[in-house]
């Protein structure tokens, strides 16, 4: 495996809440950071420039994670600027919440274009093209474990999510690649706070043996131990979660 100052990680979702920071834990490990971003373009540029001026190395990449040929290029772009890839950090996703009866087929079919075929997709390429070595990380929730009202497209999509990760452990026997799922639980993200009263989330927060919420700092903590020392840690969905479930 090549040393830590040497690896080069990709960050799908890296503009947003657990993602840019779990990149920005990444640089300050040593590791070179592609930035991805979806469609906001200026909060990757922002990401990169604070790692840049803290020592780091990163650079910002666009593309739908679900689009076989822009996430080729995202690909493209860490080879060609950082030399390979080593670690894959998919935070990429979407979570519109409704009531199963009252989700209509179209938002249902988004959920899992992005959250199912942007992991396949990614998963995909970094099985054929990671270094060996590396480590792939995709991300799950713990309301597959808890079962929360209104979620149901999205834990759907992360129970595949789920699936998928077991497998491409198993199928990448012989090079040294881990594979493993990152389930945060409630995490104070803008995607965790939108459409919530200031009720609920005292609420959900209360509720965690804690007492708080996450941070994106607490499941950035998971992804560094991931990208670098768990060499052993193979096949697993890692619940992040302070204990809710």
């Amino acid at each position: 495996m090549a040393g830590i100052t040497d690896r080069v990680a990709i960050v799908t979702g890296g503009s947003g809440g657990i993602g840019r920071v779990s990149a920005e834990r990444l640089a300050a490990d040593g590791l070179a950071v592609v930035v991805h971003y979806a469609g906001r373009e200026e909060r990757a540029t922002e990401t990169v420039a604070g790692i840049v001026s803290a020592g780091g190395r990163a650079i910002a990449a666009g593309g739908d994670v679900a689009d076989e040929h822009a996430m080729g290029a995202l690909f493209d772009t860490a080879e060609r600027e950082f030399g390979g890839v080593d670690v894959l950090v998919h935070t990429a996703g979407i979570m519109p919440l409704s009531p199963i009866a009252q989700l209509d087929l179209e938002t249902f079919d988004q959920v899992q274009r992005t959250n199912v075929r942007g992991t396949f997709v990614v998963d995909r390429l970094a099985a054929q093209r990671m270094r060996d070595g590396g480590a792939i990380m995709n991300f799950s929730t713990s309301v597959t474990r808890l079962q929360i009202p209104g979620y149901g497209a999205y834990a759907a999509s992360k129970g595949a999510v789920e699936a998928m990760t077991l497998i491409l452990a198993r199928e990448l026997r012989g090079r040294d690649i881990t594979v493993n799922a990152v389930s945060p639980g409630p995490t104070a993200t803008p995607l965790f706070f939108e459409g919530k009263s200031e009720q609920q989330i005292d609420g959900i927060a209360a509720a965690n043996p804690m007492e708080r919420l996450g941070t994106p700092e607490d499941i950035a903590e998971m992804v560094s131990f991931l990208a670098g020392p768990a060499r052993w840690v193979n096949g697993q969905v890692l619940y992040v979660n302070g204990g809710a479930a």
